[in-house]
């Protein structure tokens, strides 16, 4: 998931010159229904190439961006989050030296985070998977129901080869963590911690692009 529209402008450009990335999903979810959630892109692994690009104009047709576009954009986020309902305490942090980037934000219940991404992703005319949440308080449920986007498999299938292939390394990783024990998970993607306290589903970009992954997921608290 990235260089073709799907990811977040300067960012994605970013990616698309990278050989390996991971996008870390992270939600703190407390009995109360509040919680925090954190959302990274890592390309360290790629930190040595692209500290090389950056030096560039411009590389296989595409602007390079400067550190300041970066942090432009980065604050741009910003702004937008701030203008989200439920959503507080909103901090990024732009790790230029190791190419990790990240934006964490506090919400009053999960609801609020219902669709960010997407109201992102439409701020530059493209459409990507559709992600919402809901939390049961009174039972302890945890939905998260995920929706592949038919738009972002045509948008991989327009790439040329070369493009596609920064695709088999990367991957995605979600995990959710909570202050009681987890009694079950019902995506097989899905494992539980030792702790019994957090849920980890990771998938291939691949197989999400091509919708041969789905991340949704039930999870059930202890009482």
């Amino acid at each position: 998931m990235a260089s073709f529209r799907l990811y977040f402008t300067l960012l994605f450009l970013l990616i698309s010159f990278s050989s390996c990335f991971q996008i870390l999903e992270e939600i703190t979810l407390r009995n109360n229904g509040t919680g925090e959630m954190l959302l990274t892109f890592n390309l360290s692994q790629s930190k040595s190439k692209l500290a090389s690009i950056m030096l560039l104009d411009s590389v296989n047709g595409y602007k390079v961006p400067s550190e300041k576009d970066i942090q432009d954009y980065m604050n741009e986020t910003v702004d937008f989050l701030k203008g989200s309902n439920g959503i507080s305490n909103i901090k990024k942090s732009v790790d230029l030296k190791n190419y990790i980037f990240s934006v964490g934000f506090s919400f009053k219940e999960v609801g609020n985070i219902n669709g960010i991404t997407q109201r992102l992703l439409s701020k530059q005319k493209t459409k990507g998977p559709a992600i919402s949440y809901s939390f049961d308080k009174v039972n302890g449920n945890f939905k998260k129901t995920y929706t592949h986007s038919a738009q972002m498999k045509k948008d991989y299938d327009q790439l040329k080869s070369k493009d596609k292939e920064i695709f088999k390394t990367a991957g995605f990783v979600s995990i959710s963590r909570f202050e009681k024990t987890v009694g079950s998970s019902s995506n097989k993607l899905s494992k539980i911690s030792p702790s019994g306290k957090a849920v980890m589903t990771k998938a291939s970009a691949l197989e999400l692009i091509n919708g041969t992954a789905n991340i949704s997921n039930q999870i059930q608290l202890n009482k």
